[in-house]
């Protein structure tokens, strides 16, 4: 009930850019130029974790982009799923170049949030902008779906007062995969995704859990790269030898 009464607030409520508040625009053309007008670049969190796949980001999480991802995840605006999706689509693509006009399927792997957090917000923010963002490559002749495979296992606490450390240790066995999806994994091409990357602990967590539903697969082990809307500035251009 509370996401149907905001997919109709939206339609007869004024509308304002999500990112800067400008009138009469969900978005305007300055903000859009911010979320992806740059191109994805590749990210890495410093520290960066164990066992994080290749990150890709659209954009850099300050100003407009930052109020964008809050405006669609914590206040439900959900006609920037669209533009969001726009951008993931493209950090999805440099993290899979092979995806476009390729045979070989694409799954696009939502990273699940906590089932309280997503009750709490009224919508599912991860899956709605990966579900949008399989749409814009297939638009451009990628054979791409989204699929919400992932899992929480158990409980995990509050990430956003945890050092980078504690972070991955909150995540780890955190997640799992769905019974019966590893077959739809198995030697395929997943990109893991997500709307924000910090320290990269819920994408270290997500790759492992991938592989060990696939290791001993008969078609092999899921092949795994990652792509998120925004990741901190200093993400961008660290050099870690």
């Amino acid at each position: 009930m509370r996401g149907w009464w905001r997919e109709m607030a939206g339609l007869v409520l004024p509308l304002a850019c999500g990112g800067c508040g400008r009138p009469r625009t969900p978005l305007c053309e300055e903000c859009a130029w911010q979320l992806g007008g740059r191109g994805p670049r590749r990210a890495r969190p410093c520290p960066e974790p164990a066992g994080l796949p290749v990150v890709f980001a659209a954009a850099e999480y300050e100003d407009a982009v930052r109020a964008l991802l809050l405006a669609h995840k914590e206040r439900g605006v959900l006609g920037l799923a669209g533009p969001l999706g726009a951008a993931l689509a493209g950090a999805v693509v440099a993290a899979a170049p092979e995806a476009l006009g390729g045979a070989e399927p694409l799954l696009l792997v939502p990273v699940p949030s906590a089932r309280r957090a997503v009750r709490a917000r009224g919508h599912d923010a991860a899956r709605r902008v990966a579900v949008a963002a399989a749409g814009a490559l297939r638009r451009s002749g990628a054979r791409a779906s989204a699929v919400p495979v992932l899992r929480q296992c158990r409980k995990v606490a509050d990430q956003s007062g945890l050092t980078a450390r504690e972070r991955v240790l909150n995540m780890t066995g955190a997640l799992g995969v769905v019974k019966g999806a590893e077959r739809l994994l198995e030697g395929r091409r997943a990109v893991l995704v997500d709307d924000l990357m910090t320290t990269g602990a819920s994408l270290v967590e997500a790759a492992r859990a991938l592989r060990a539903a696939t290791a001993a697969g008969p078609s092999g082990c899921v092949r795994t790269s990652a792509a998120v809307i925004a990741a901190p500035p200093l993400s961008f251009g660290v050099d870690h030898g």
